[in-house]
């Protein structure tokens, strides 16, 4: 069974390959996961982040962003001695501020799910790559979807972040075509 080069290396890398990696997502709470999770991959591997996912999820109460907005100095100083998570200040400082944006978008009547979408025009676009070469690291789309974010409040949202963030959510399928989930993928899009 051929795979994306990248998602070799451990299984746990394999399994978000196979079961996550580009299936489109439209709830919530699980956009603004992934969105806080790939800005605090800025600078490292996804790997890294992957590993420390679930310890993530327990110490950020489930990436809730009501919770999140209303951290204190004490919970923030706890989060910054944790060793289960990254702990870089401006990080932990841009989840806050991420899930304060987050309310505020959607206080104005906004879905996340709606603002992050209308990038693709609401539907997965479905490309072809042959190579790893191929596949980009940003596109004009992620560089819209980036200063949109950014006018919005968000942190740590660059268009980087914001492709590869649009490749985890299955905004595009960047699937290689020689990938045994690149008609799967393609599948779940219609």
């Amino acid at each position: 069974m051929e795979r994306c080069p990248w998602c070799e290396g451990f299984d746990l890398y394999r399994r978000y390959h196979d079961e996550e990696w580009g299936v489109p997502v439209h709830d919530d709470r699980e956009l603004f996961e992934l969105l806080v999770l790939e800005g605090a991959q800025a600078g490292l591997s996804w790997a890294t982040v992957l590993k420390k996912r679930v310890h993530y999820r327990e110490v950020f109460d489930g990436f809730e962003p009501s919770r999140i907005a209303a951290y204190d100095e004490a919970k923030i100083a706890s989060l910054l001695a944790d060793p289960g998570i990254i702990r870089n200040r401006a990080k932990v400082a841009a989840t806050i501020g991420n899930a304060r944006a987050y309310l505020e978008l959607t206080a104005g009547g906004t879905r996340l799910r709606d603002f992050l979408w209308r990038f693709v025009d609401d539907a997965p676009i479905q490309n072809d790559w042959h190579a790893p070469g191929e596949v980009p690291a940003a596109t004009p789309r992620s560089d819209a979807m980036s200063k949109a974010l950014v006018r919005a409040g968000f942190k740590f949202v660059g268009t980087t972040i914001c492709y590869a963030f649009m490749q985890a959510t299955g905004m595009v399928n960047d699937h290689l075509i020689t990938c045994f989930r690149h008609q799967a993928v393609r599948a779940l899009a219609r």
